[in-house]
């Protein structure tokens, strides 16, 4: 029977204490997933990251990991473009350890490219050498290049799919917020349009890339050039609609991970599980 899972982007609002014993929590009030963020740099132990494992499988809780911002994988700087790569293995490391299925990352700007295509290209690459880079020891972990907000950043629905197809150990990050906001409220906003973007993914990629589908959602505020900040799930004067994806992803019968990126965290994402079951 299919699953959506719902969890926060990072330490839930409502706990205090060390990060390993999120799960835990997490379990005590009805939720069963949580994305590490390492936004910031890559600063967890290899202990305590084994200890996040551990009273994660104990609780059910499935654990992804988001990547550092400081990544850009598009840059023609040489040693931009190198640290970029080391960061990502740093996370994919740490996320091996803690046995994280996914790992989030901003891709990159076309800043700097004549083309889109060009900016692309060089993302490419760029994940091919962390694949090619990576200890031997490091096989849980898949690379998952995020759906971006802002029309100035490599991550539309087509570059995402095209980097996981050519790069092989790779999911999309589907964040429908990001979505939403880059067309400027144009997408998102029915269940066809949900459904399309997952057909495609599943066409393109395979069923692997959507079982289970790694998604974040909030609303979101937008302007000229995409997103500009995350909202609440009760600030109705910004969009999408969760119930409209909720309704996607219960026609289509798939698993999903929903990962809440609202300020709200916890509280969001219980509020997205509570609507996904009255619907």
């Amino acid at each position: 029977m299919p699953r959506i899972r719902f969890g926060p982007a990072g330490k839930p609002l409502g706990f205090k204490g060390a990060m390993e014993k999120v799960p835990s929590y997490l379990n005590s009030i009805g939720l069963d997933a949580l994305e590490y963020e390492a936004v910031r740099g890559v600063r967890i132990s290899e202990k305590k990251a084994r200890a996040l494992r551990e009273e994660a499988e104990k609780h059910d809780v499935v654990l992804s990991m988001h990547a550092p911002y400081y990544i850009n994988l598009a840059s023609m700087d040489e040693s931009t473009w190198r640290r970029s790569i080391e960061r990502i293995i740093e996370s994919m490391t740490a996320a091996e350890w803690m046995h994280a299925y996914a790992v989030v990352i901003h891709s990159g700007y076309y800043k700097g490219h004549k083309t889109r295509e060009e900016a692309l290209k060089r993302v490419i690459e760029g994940y091919k050498v962390v694949i090619e880079s990576l200890p031997s020891w490091v096989t849980f972990p898949e690379l998952s290049p995020e759906l971006m907000g802002k029309t100035s950043q490599v991550g539309d629905v087509d570059e995402v799919i095209e980097i996981c197809r050519v790069v092989g150990r790779c999911r999309p990050t589907v964040d429908w917020a990001h979505l939403y906001a880059r067309y400027e409220g144009g997408r998102v906003v029915s269940v066809d349009d949900v459904v399309e973007v997952i057909e495609r993914i599943e066409r393109e990629l395979g069923a692997r890339a959507v079982n289970p589908l790694h998604t974040h959602f909030s609303r979101i505020e937008y302007g000229r050039g995409g997103e500009r900040m995350h909202h609440t799930l009760e600030e109705t004067q910004y969009g999408p609609e969760w119930s409209i994806v909720c309704r996607a992803y219960k026609e289509m019968g798939v698993n999903a991970v929903v990962i809440s990126e609202s300020p709200v965290l916890d509280r969001d994402a219980l509020l997205m599980k509570r609507i996904c079951e009255e619907a």
